[in-house]
């Protein structure tokens, strides 16, 4: 994953794009949960990335996540609160997409 590719889905140092897909996510995810996005969840995860710029050193790969990254803690964690699996639309999913 880029840098500009976060920020081309509208998450971006000034904050969330309007009409992104960024906007999109966000309106979602504070849909399903009450008002608000959570911290944690996809839509944190991406614009702090976009935000700081730190995609490339967090393991999210073209090629998949990798081992011993931020980005595989991610996973584990969202695994074993899963009862193993990664659900698709969760965090890691989400964010290893973009």
């Amino acid at each position: 994953m880029s840098d500009q590719n976060v920020r081309n889905a509208g998450f971006t140092p000034s904050g969330i794009t309007g009409g992104s897909l960024a906007s999109s996510m966000m309106s979602r995810e504070a849909t399903a949960s009450g008002g608000g996005v959570p911290s944690g969840g996809p839509t944190s995860t991406l614009q702090g990335m976009g935000a700081r710029g730190t995609t490339h050193s967090s393991g999210f790969t073209s090629t998949g996540i990798s081992g011993g990254s931020k980005a595989s803690g991610m996973m584990s964690r969202e695994a074993t609160t899963h009862g193993g699996g990664v659900p698709r639309g969760g965090t890691t999913s989400t964010v290893q997409s973009i």
